[in-house]
């Protein structure tokens, strides 16, 4: 039996949300970045497994994944860390803290992973695949020199990081993005050069505290017809 989706399929789907509008801009609303965690309330373990999973399904360039999440929980590690973020509080009150790694050096055998797991999950043959591999090899591998592909997978940890920061306000969970820190001090610490990883960005999650100054402030943005062209 043919698992396919039919168009009466497609627009139930589209018809049947499950958060309306109001429920999503509400969400987005309320994340801000948030600066003083409860130390000692963690996320629960069903609420976490979903947020790794919301990493897991974030989308990448041609579907590369060219990434690592570190999820940070032990006390010693991140009290290491602490020195390297310039002290900021989070790393250490937060519940969780998830490091964003890209791989260094992606190459054509990346890509050949990739196919091959593309095989497996769809059942498709890998020799359907060729002009797949032709147009990532030839696009991303082949075009690029390694510091532009360097910086291209860098790039793909801040779509994982969206996806992460929406995942968790729709949860009801705050978290907060953090590019203040010693890059070359957390890969060291973390041992992440020795497996072809650098750090990008990182995210502490938990829950907000009471005496976080930051969290009824208005949300300052730009207004809408300042950042939408409508052509």
């Amino acid at each position: 039996m043919s698992n396919a989706l039919t168009e009466t399929d497609l627009v139930e789907n589209v018809t049947k949300r499950p958060i309306n509008t109001d429920q999503l801009i509400a969400q987005l609303n309320w994340r801000y970045a948030t600066k003083k965690f409860i130390p000692d309330r963690k996320i629960g373990s069903d609420d976490w497994a979903a947020l790794e999973e919301a990493l897991r399904l974030a989308p990448s360039s041609g579907g590369l994944q060219p990434w690592k999440f570190i999820v940070v929980t032990d006390p010693a590690i991140r009290a290491r860390l602490l020195p390297a973020s310039y002290n900021q509080a989070q790393i250490t009150d937060a519940s969780h803290l998830v490091v964003f790694a890209s791989k260094s050096s992606f190459g054509e055998d990346d890509v050949e992973e990739h196919l091959k797991n593309v095989a497996r999950v769809q059942g498709t043959p890998m020799e359907t695949l060729a002009p797949l591999r032709n147009m990532l090899v030839g696009g991303i591998i082949r075009s690029m020199d390694e510091s532009r592909r360097n910086a291209w997978a860098r790039n793909q940890a801040y779509i994982a990081l969206g996806t992460f920061l929406t995942s968790a306000a729709l949860l009801g969970i705050d978290a907060c993005p953090m590019e203040g820190f010693d890059h070359s001090r957390y890969d060291e610490i973390l041992g992440l050069r020795t497996i072809g990883l650098e750090s990008v960005v990182i995210a502490a999650a938990g829950f907000r505290s009471s005496t976080d100054r930051h969290a009824g402030a208005p949300k300052v943005r730009f207004p809408l017809d300042q950042v939408i062209a409508r052509l």
